[in-house]
């Protein structure tokens, strides 16, 4: 009987099936440098190669881990020497643009840039937008329901998948390519791949909806003296600007000065303030948008909600604030650094992060804590290092995350908002869910994945035991 690496590479050819010390080479992802552990490393060109993949390690129940672009930070692409990793990064093909219906069906590889490049040739727009857009993959927008900056306005990932092919975890291929914004016949299956951060298949192609291109992008960077104000602020701003809103970004002091301290960005304000925001408005007339967008900044300016504004006078002025809030490279210095990301109402947000900055700070004397969010879809992210000696990191991070995620149960806030689950996060998960919720998605696991082979452990703990 031939081993499964020879029984892959008869399916798929060598150059697409990589051994173990070849696999060694690879790091494991963009935070964490270590070498990559896989019994093999298989690279499907097409969504028929997976499937003849996924049947041979379903035979052999062989388990699976899905890799998409290596951006994420919940672990759900670990893997061991024990496991198959399946990436999709020869699947990259953008296969159509549809400019009439504004559609593009693309491959699950393509880099999100790529994406968004292909549709500004066309001119239209792919709205999803975050900082690992130049190395992130669609196909693991879809598969953690990406959000980004762009939120307030467009929606997550799940707002704009129309249709979407995943393979199962027996080889089994669902296609469902809808094309369509309405199509309520039936259950909406393609809901079940989004954001199953590949447990439950393998999403290979996806049609996604594209809008008209802006013909304006309006951009501000403000100054807060206070955290009561950032409510006020977004409503206010919302109002003003009439829809085309796309971004309310905001900083707090801490965060804003860690990553302009000499050597890393440059400040165009004074860096002493308690918060910083980026606004962002898209129109379809620049003259007009622009008169309409200045208007709002000297409302918010003289009802003091405001305390200075700088607006970029080019796109290269831009991009540099944007980098402001999205190249926290300065933070990696500090070792070790906890990365969260929560949501919860957006009454509750300034409060709950001043909890978790006391309770850490009593934890630890001399931990800091860096703050930003998506303040206007309730999503925050925090950046903890404790400051002390890493000796345990695991006990240290264990420690931290009792403290950022514990306070959220009361206040009916979610432990991921966007990042996903993956392993980091399972412990946590009944936070944000109930026990018929959590018990629903083992139902859901153990019937399409009753050998539990593809990214096993992911997301829910006990699937095995649905008592445990």
């Amino acid at each position: 009987m031939l081993n499964i690496l020879s029984e892959l590479r008869e399916q798929l050819g060598d150059d697409a099936v990589l051994d173990r010390a070849t696999v060694a080479a690879r790091a494991r992802n963009y935070w964490d440098p270590a070498p990559l552990e896989a019994r093999a490393l298989v690279r499907p060109r097409s969504t028929q190669e997976l499937s003849r993949v996924m049947k041979i390690c379903h035979a052999r129940d062989q388990s699976v881990v899905v890799h998409g672009g290596l951006t994420g930070v919940c672990d759900a692409d670990r893997s061991t020497d024990q496991d198959v990793v399946v990436s999709l990064e020869s699947m990259t093909a953008i296969e159509e643009i549809d400019a009439v219906g504004r559609t593009v069906t693309v491959q699950a590889g393509c880099r999100l840039q790529n994406l968004q490049q292909a549709a500004e040739q066309q001119g239209l727009y792919f709205p999803l937008d975050l900082g690992a857009r130049g190395s992130c993959t669609v196909g693991g927008n879809v598969a953690t329901n990406a959000g980004g900056t762009n939120v307030i306005r467009f929606g997550m990932m799940r707002s704009l998948v129309l249709g979407l092919e995943a393979v199962l975890p027996d080889g089994t291929v669902i296609s469902s390519m809808n094309r369509m914004l309405k199509n309520n016949s039936g259950y909406d299956l393609k809901q079940l791949f989004v954001g199953s951060e590949g447990t439950l298949g393998i999403v290979t192609r996806m049609v996604l909806t594209l809008k008209e291109r802006s013909q304006s992008v309006n951009t501000v960077l403000v100054a807060v003296d206070t955290g009561e104000k950032l409510p006020p602020l977004l409503k206010e701003m919302d109002r003003r600007l009439g829809g085309t809103m796309s971004s309310f970004e905001a900083m707090w002091g801490h965060y804003y000065r860690a990553v302009t301290a000499p050597g890393w960005h440059t400040s165009p304000l004074d860096r002493r303030h308690a918060f910083y925001v980026i606004v962002e408005a898209q129109g379809p007339d620049p003259v007009d948008d622009a008169r309409r967008f200045q208007t709002a900044i000297e409302a918010v300016l003289e009802a003091k909600l405001i305390t200075d504004a700088v607006l970029p006078k080019s796109v290269a002025e831009r991009e540099r604030i944007w980098a402001i809030r999205e190249d926290f490279e300065a933070l990696r210095q500090h070792t070790p650094l906890f990365l969260y990301d929560i949501s919860l109402p957006i009454r509750d947000m300034l409060a709950y992060a001043e909890e978790v900055r006391m309770s850490l700070q009593k934890q630890w004397p001399h931990s800091q804590f860096f703050a930003l969010g998506h303040i206007g879809d309730g999503n925050l992210h925090f950046f903890v290092t404790p400051g002390i000696a890493a000796t345990d990191v695991a006990t240290l991070h264990a420690m931290s995350d009792e403290l950022v995620y514990r306070p959220l149960a009361r206040l009916g806030g979610a432990v991921s908002a966007e990042h996903g689950i993956g392993l980091e996060k399972k412990a946590w998960l009944a936070v944000s869910r109930s026990p018929a919720e959590i018990e629903l998605m083992r139902t859901l696991k153990r019937t399409l994945d009753p050998k539990n082979i593809l990214n096993p452990g992911k997301v829910i703990d006990g699937w095995a035991n649905s008592s445990a």
